[in-house]
């Protein structure tokens, strides 16, 4: 039976023992200073231990030990690699050296705040800050799960980070611009620019493509799969990411010499290495990318680092991701329906292509009339 005992010390100090046995019939107790703390103690146990989720503060474990049991669960599961390091890093190097020491019982929603606000005064960029937030959110559904946990302080959390008025739209390379890029793409990498552009494949997607995927007489090509950071193949990012592609004839035209002047590989690839293997992303962006936007005249000039004649070092106006944010753009452009430009683009919900693209889809004639019909109603 759980209930408040006053316990005087051999200093002559008095303390309150909140005494109670837990779920296993396990003798357990608490000391505080007043009474009332007591009181309201065992009254949020017993609460717990109604609900079934009570965990005794001499059973919970370090949030340290509680990601590490995380950790080897999402390898457990098969998690992607890229996956894994990443949440590896947000344990190793922003959760443990913070937070690692404190208990998962001494844990709430006023310190996930101020957790959050200390990686932001800690240099971590907004994303960061949010990506690490939800790591910490997983490692306490993980505990509760085990049993370790009572509550998961991070659910209740509204963590906001940075600044919300800032633009969330993709920079997108406009028509000249694009012409210009399709004019600079010459050589052995012309029909991996071009895909690009037309496809709105991901990189990883365009890096893991196999000519088993490419129907080039129906100008169509399946995504099966895609290459990871390790040059590892597995399946699309969602169950959303395997689709069929419609390619332009510019495309098909492209895919077609890049058949005859790439030899097929043992994994068939269409755009492999030198050696036969998945091409490297970085590769790609320091080798191909930025050259072809440097030749373009589509650059910025690096704001402190030189290059090796001693000028400032010119860097990619737009990332190697801008040709899927154009190929959407231009699929929006041609009137093609949101639910058709999510599932050629493999989004996993209408959601996240109307809160990429919503703008695009914006009618600014038709917003237009309609304004001119409700003024004409009002004053009629």
């Amino acid at each position: 039976m759980a209930k408040v005992r006053k316990r005087t010390l051999p200093s002559g100090e008095v303390r309150w023992l909140a005494d109670y046995f837990d779920a296993g019939g396990k003798r357990r107790a608490k000391q505080f200073d007043k009474r009332k703390d007591a009181d309201a103690y065992l009254v949020r146990v017993r609460r717990d231990l109604q609900l079934g989720v009570h965990v005794a503060d001499s059973a919970s474990i370090t949030i340290r030990e509680a990601a590490k049991l995380w950790l080897a669960r999402c390898e457990a599961n098969s998690l992607e690699r890229s996956t894994l390091a990443a949440y590896a890093e947000h344990v190793n190097i922003h959760i443990v050296p913070l937070i690692g020491a404190k208990k998962l019982c001494q844990f709430n929603t006023p310190q996930v705040h101020a957790f959050a606000d200390d990686l932001g005064e800690k240099g971590r960029s907004p994303d960061m800050v949010k990506r690490v937030v939800r790591s910490l959110g997983a490692i306490f559904v993980d505990a509760r799960r085990r049993g370790l946990a009572a509550t998961n302080p991070v659910s209740d959390a509204k963590v906001k980070t940075g600044d919300r008025r800032k633009s969330k739209r993709p920079e997108i390379p406009s028509k000249p611009e694009l012409r210009k890029i399709l004019a600079a793409a010459q050589g052995k990498h012309r029909a991996l620019i071009v895909t690009a552009l037309f496809s709105g494949l991901r990189a990883s997607e365009l890096r893991g493509l196999k000519w088993s995927a490419v129907d080039l007489k129906r100008g169509i090509l399946t995504v099966k799969g895609r290459v990871d950071a390790w040059g590892e193949f597995g399946l699309p990012k969602t169950s959303a990411g395997e689709r069929d592609v419609p390619l332009a004839p510019m495309a098909v035209n492209a895919l077609k010499q890049q058949r005859l002047s790439v030899a097929n590989g043992p994994d068939g690839l269409v755009f492999p290495s030198e050696e036969g293997t998945p091409l490297d992303h970085h590769n790609i962006l320091a080798r191909v990318w930025t050259p072809l936007l440097v030749d373009a005249e589509l650059y910025r000039l690096h704001p402190s680092r030189l290059d090796d004649s001693g000028e400032p070092l010119k860097v990619a106006k737009y990332n190697f991701h801008a040709l899927r944010h154009a190929a959407a753009s231009l699929f929006i452009e041609q009137k093609l329906s949101p639910k058709r430009v999510q599932t050629i683009m493999g989004h996993s919900s209408i959601t996240v292509t109307f809160d990429t693209y919503g703008h695009l889809f914006e009618d600014d004639a038709a917003d237009q009339t309609a304004v001119a019909e409700i003024e004409a109603r009002l004053l009629s």
